[in-house]
């Protein structure tokens, strides 16, 4: 998707946010911060999908405070906390009917720990509480029928956090016979897992685990390393999670794609015509 003049508002309102967050009381720098992303909108194009140019918003945010990973504490908190419920949740999964259904439900849930987005999501509360009745009565069997013939399966990851509640998803694909390669970003931006955040939540003690090579809050592909795009042409099913990743791809990868997100601001609304909140998956 492309970038949408709505998104510019919403640059400076994470700018302001994350500057007032990483370096309190220096109202110098952030003023200096704003200033310089005004000179940084002239040169937006508009064409791009928004993680890329949130990427150079964030690349200049880092320069300024000196910090390579801004929300590095934000991260390993988000972790520290899936880890510590994530034995009753196995427990939901494995007692469920439908196990896989119940994993990639809680997958999604897990979209909603997102550090850059304006509305504030009860995730912890929505895992217990939110049914699982928008997986769609064509969509989610025929994902079924891909995975569970065994085939490899790429899984787009998104922010920490969520990353610990995908290793439930995981689980359950290598327990249908699927291999399992799970992608993270190469550098931190936002709150978007590291190959750091796979190695806290144990995700590559369950999977293959690889680096998109970007160093955007989504999967962009002119950003990507040759390698992955190797790897992403050549595997079969593709599940890509986060909002994040649903901007940099939709309609701009030449194969079909799983997409498994929460709906977190009005933009994305009105280009998914669902509402604010909104589970999707969807194969597009």
């Amino acid at each position: 998707m492309h970038t949408f003049l709505e998104c510019v508002p919403c640059f400076f309102r994470q700018v302001i946010d994350t500057m007032k967050r990483v370096m309190p009381g220096d109202v110098g720098l952030h003023k200096r911060a704003v200033d310089e992303l005004c000179q940084l909108i002239p040169s937006f194009d508009l064409s791009l999908p928004p993680p890329a140019l949130a990427g150079d918003v964030y690349a200049m945010i880092s320069r300024l405070c000196e910090i390579r990973d801004p929300f590095k504490d934000i991260k390993k908190e988000a972790n520290e906390k899936v880890l510590s419920i994530l034995p009753e949740l196995k427990d939901l999964v494995l007692s469920s009917p439908h196990p896989l259904r119940t994993a990639l439900h809680l997958s999604i849930i897990g979209n909603y720990i997102d550090a850059g987005v304006a509305e504030s999501f009860d995730w912890e509360k929505a895992l217990y509480h939110e049914g699982d009745d928008f997986l769609d009565a064509e969509i989610y069997p025929h994902f079924v029928r891909e995975v569970e013939e065994g085939r490899r399966v790429m899984i787009l990851g998104d922010n920490a956090g969520e990353i610990g509640l995908d290793t439930l998803l995981v689980e359950i694909l290598n327990q249908m016979g699927t291999k399992v390669v799970y992608v993270v970003r190469e550098r931190p931006v936002l709150n978007d897992a590291t190959v750091e955040d796979a190695h806290q939540v144990g995700m590559d003690r369950l999977c293959e685990v690889i680096s998109s090579g970007v160093d955007t809050p989504g999967t962009v592909l002119s950003r990507c390393s040759d390698y992955f795009l190797k790897r992403l042409a050549e595997t079969p099913v593709v599940i890509s999670k986060g909002q994040g990743n649903f901007e940099a791809l939709k309609d701009r990868c030449n194969r079909p794609i799983f997409y498994a997100f929460k709906v977190k601001c009005k933009v994305v609304e009105g280009v998914t015509g669902l509402p604010l909140g909104s589970s999707v998956f969807a194969l597009w």
